[in-house]
């Protein structure tokens, strides 16, 4: 066969973004690409089906995994075909093509090896014969597609390519006349520049990108919110984490004051003539500087030779820190040669100490990201603890309408017993804790690639779904040391259907609880009844938390209520001011999904501060955030009103750039400066109080109106007048003053750089949209932060922009070229900024020199600086001490809000 039968037809109506990605699908197929992003839950897999056969040709269909390679199999049979068995020219074995051809990347990049390499996703459900993965070689692969005359290939969970299965497949598309159809929930935003190049060669630009708020509008997804429970660490883990710390402190104490390593380093000839090492000093700037900060700090006098190079006043040097301690040590014992046996001696005795308190970890030397910490804090005990809260609170809400669903790393088979004592995290130890407790009408399983546990209630269902499959038997004994469970055992019959029998019972509720792997459940499974998740995963990524995440967002067709509950678990470390690592890798997971916000009425926008996540975690705020958490998921029918009045203050999802407020005092209380809205208001007030000042010191005169009859007495008059008004404004005049200086309108100076930006993407050919079609807009919000982004173009020439945004506002790093940006305030005083040309127009000269003439235009005078030879290193070097940039606790960062 070479054309699909004219008889196949979807069986449903097509949503309203299907239908209009297929309306537009000729314009959309100019350049042999269709590029779609829609959430999990979206219909992905249908649109992709209908357009292959649409195109009529031979197709090859790539999956990530073996699980969902077969979803596509079952929805094309069951929503196009409508037939139960599969037919003939359909095939998954990439050795063998056919009309429609089915496998994995990995499978593909296995057939076009030299060396056998197993497929992704297999485990005891999908091991079939070795024969299947002996290699073959490319051209073998190629002349059988050729042969086939495919024209079609289809590209799902498009992300997955960032792996080396990119070269297999992007051979095949350069030697085949095909149409490549790439499909993604999670395109990779957060990869280099050049990975994303990659991802964009092969799938082509994005064409249309379908966002969660739109897909709930439709109906498509349901209402959700992210919830947060915060635990501390058990007593003997605070006990382990203290004493780390506790080590790590003394050490810091201890070596920050070496006397040793200051007569090594302040006697060497770097400190004695620098002149004489600028190409070393500029190719390590970051270990001069913290041999600078670090003399400093014990006192050593650092000559005029120094405040040359980097163009600092002495005073002017950051304070020793671990991070900056961390710098100097791995320059004293790996970049500091010596032919001194004193020195060798000292610094094999400071690599000792450091290695046996685990300070250096596989060649690095690391004072704050410990792993030995990490591992206490996301495997901690007190997860199991708000595991079982959430199973609880959530099965009271719920009752017999719960289907919750928790995802955990690992299986550990270990701990099912009744006698062992529960020590770690993981599927087994989690169900484990869960039956031990017993919460009344919560009834447990468990479903992994090993092991299937189902309570004994169940059976019958499993029993009548397995014979719908064919599967005659069920084998299962019961659990030895709890009756009530019974463990599943999966034979060659069962094992390619024992997912869907025990997603059926779950679903049919005669198991509410199911505790799983990330690995089995986390992508391309697909149990729409689910209403609570609880991440008890540690994945902090981009893609795989929002697929996980995806698996409860689903809607259900039986219940046009439905909302979810997504919990995420967090250990707070009590000896870190920002909460530990846990809290890390919480925040990197919560940049890739937006949902409701808490801090602003009716706002949808990603990021962890969305949830208003305390800025210190101790024993009272953690308990205050908590019960707010649990208050607010009790709440469901106000969340699914909270998103229908969000979505109507909007129409799309816009990535842009944020930059924090960064004051103790409110906002609201400080805008008043800001020089655009209120600086008269600000005048009044000072006028007002200079009249009742001066009426007052009037009233003061009247008994010494002596003094007014001289020319002397006037002036003293007139000297006090001044001076007392100074000491009675000036306090307020100058913090008013400072102020101003600091947070004169932001907004309008980066909606400046912005334009001056676009206007230098658009010259160089980086965005391709016409400048009349696009605008930059800037605003401040009501909590003081600035925000900007690009209206108009595509999607990925919006990514462009605001990444290159980011790199002009964050603190100077280490840029091929350098922008100095000089202006004065009230014509009076100087100021003077440093700002990175982003890597993507700091890659050619003329690029560079385009920004700043755009610069010039926009934002104002400035100097464009390489930073590659003496004279730039050093001003770069003056730059990174000198960014304003860094003055932002907070750095500027990248959000999607809906607009």
């Amino acid at each position: 066969m070479k054309e699909f039968p004219q008889s196949i037809i979807f069986k449903y109506p097509w949503r309203n973004y299907q239908q209009r990605v297929l309306k537009e699908l000729e314009e959309h197929l100019d350049d042999n690409h269709l590029h779609v992003i829609a959430p999990p839950g979206s219909g992905k897999t249908v649109l992709g089906l209908e357009v292959m056969l649409r195109l009529n040709k031979p197709a090859l269909i790539l999956a990530p995994t073996i699980a969902i390679r077969n979803q596509w199999v079952e929805r094309f049979c069951e929503l196009f075909l409508q037939v139960k068995n599969r037919p003939d020219w359909i095939s998954t074995d990439i050795r063998n093509p056919k009309l429609v051809t089915v496998s994995t990347y990995q499978g593909l990049h296995a057939a076009c090896s030299d060396g056998k390499v197993l497929e992704e996703g297999f485990d005891e459900f999908d091991l079939e014969s070795d024969d299947k993965y002996k290699p073959t070689r490319l051209s073998e692969v190629l002349n059988s597609l050729k042969s086939l005359n495919l024209g079609t290939i289809i590209i799902d969970e498009a992300h997955h390519l960032k792996n080396t299965w990119w070269q297999s497949l992007i051979q095949i598309k350069n030697n085949l006349n095909t149409t490549v159809v790439g499909l993604t929930a999670t395109p990779p935003y957060d990869v280099t520049y050049t990975e994303w190049s990659r991802y964009i060669e092969l799938n082509g630009p994005i064409d249309t990108e379908i966002s969660v708020p739109e897909l709930i509008k439709e109906g498509d997804l349901c209402p959700h919110q992210d919830y947060l429970v915060v635990s501390e660490p058990t007593y003997n883990e605070i006990e382990k984490i203290r004493n780390y710390r506790n080590t790590i402190t003394d050490i810091y104490s201890s070596l920050s004051i070496d006397e040793q390593i200051v007569l090594h380093l302040g006697s060497s000839e770097l400190m004695k003539a620098p002149a004489q090492h600028l190409d070393w000093i500029f190719s390590n700037m970051q270990y001069y500087s913290a041999l600078l900060i670090f003399l400093n700090h014990n006192k050593f006098e650092i000559t005029r030779n120094h405040v040359d190079i980097t163009g600092n006043k002495i005073s002017k040097l950051p304070k020793l820190t671990k991070e900056w301690l961390q710098l100097l040590l791995e320059f004293y014992l790996n970049k500091f040669d010596s032919d001194d046996i004193q020195v060798i001696k000292h610094q094999k005795y400071v690599s000792l100490i450091l290695r046996k308190a685990g300070i250096i970890e596989r060649g690095r030397i690391n004072f704050s990201d410990d792993s030995k910490l990490e591992k206490y804090l996301i495997s901690s005990l007190g997860k199991l603890n708000s595991i079982y809260n959430i199973t609880k609170f959530e099965s009271a809400n719920l009752k017999s309408e719960l289907r919750q669903v928790i995802l955990g790393d690992f299986i550990r088979k270990e701990y099912l017993s009744d006698k062992v004592e529960i020590n770690k995290l993981g599927v087994v130890p989690i169900f484990e804790s869960l039956r031990r407790k017993k919460i009344e009408g919560v009834k447990i399983g468990v479903l992994t690639g090993s092991l299937i546990i189902i309570p004994k209630s169940a059976i019958g269902k499993m029993t009548e779904e397995a014979i719908k499959f064919g599967i005659e038997e069920v084998i299962t004994k019961p659990l030895e040391y709890d009756p009530d469970f019974l463990i599943v055992n999966v034979n060659s019959q069962s094992k390619h259907h024992i997912v869907h029998i025990i997603t059926r019972i779950f679903e049919a509720g005669e198991i509410t609880v199911l505790v799983g792997t990330k690995s089995l459940l986390g992508e391309g499974w697909d149990a729409p009844s689910i209403n609570v998740l609880i991440l008890a995963s540690f994945v902090g990524s981009f893609v795989l938390s929002n697929q996980m995440r995806g698996r409860a967002i689903r809607t259900i067709r039986s219940n046009h209520e439905k909302t979810s509950n997504i919990w995420h678990l967090v250990c707070a470390d009590p000896t870190s001011l920002n909460g530990g690592k846990d809290v890390e890798i919480l925040q990197r997971r919560f940049r890739s999904f937006v949902g409701i916000s808490e801090r602003e009425n009716r706002t949808i926008e990603n990021g962890l501060k969305r949830l208003m996540i305390p800025k210190t975690l101790n024993e009272q705020t953690i308990d205050s955030f908590n019960n707010r958490m649990f208050h607010s998921a009790s709440q469901r029918d106000l969340l699914r009103n909270q998103w229908y009045e969000a979505i109507d203050n909007g129409t799309s999802l816009v990535e842009e750039i944020k930059i924090p407020f960064e004051e103790e005092e409110d906002y609201h209380s400080l805008k008043r400066l800001y020089l655009n809205k209120t600086i008269k208001f600000f005048l009044v007030e000072l006028g007002l109080g200079l009249l009742i000042y001066t009426n007052e010191y009037l009233d003061l005169l009247a008994e010494f109106r002596d003094l007014f009859r001289t020319e002397e007495g006037r002036w003293t008059i007139l000297t006090f007048f001044i001076l007392g008004a100074f000491l009675f404004f000036g306090r307020k005049l100058f913090k008013a003053f400072k102020l101003f200086l600091k947070y004169r309108d932001i907004s309008k100076d980066i909606s400046n750089i912005g334009n001056g930006l676009l206007q230098a993407l658009i010259s160089t050919n980086q965005i391709q949209t016409p400048i009349s079609e696009l605008k930059v807009e800037s605003t401040v919000n009501r909590l003081g932060e600035v925000l900007c982004h690009l209206e108009g173009g595509t999607t990925f020439e919006k990514s462009v922009f605001i990444k290159c945004l980011q790199e002009i506002i964050v603190p100077v790093d280490n840029p091929r070229y350098l922008i100095i940006r000089r202006s004065r305030v009230f014509s009076l005083i100087r100021q003077k900024d440093y700002h990175s040309v982003p890597d993507l127009l700091g890659k050619h000269k003329l690029m560079a020199e385009k920004l700043a003439a755009c610069w010039k235009e926009y934002v104002g005078n400035c100097s464009l600086i390489f930073t590659r030879n003496s004279d730039g290193r050093r001003i770069l070097l003056k730059a990174r001490f000198n960014s304003l940039a860094s003055e932002f606790h907070e750095k500027p960062e990248r959000i999607n809000r809906w607009k």
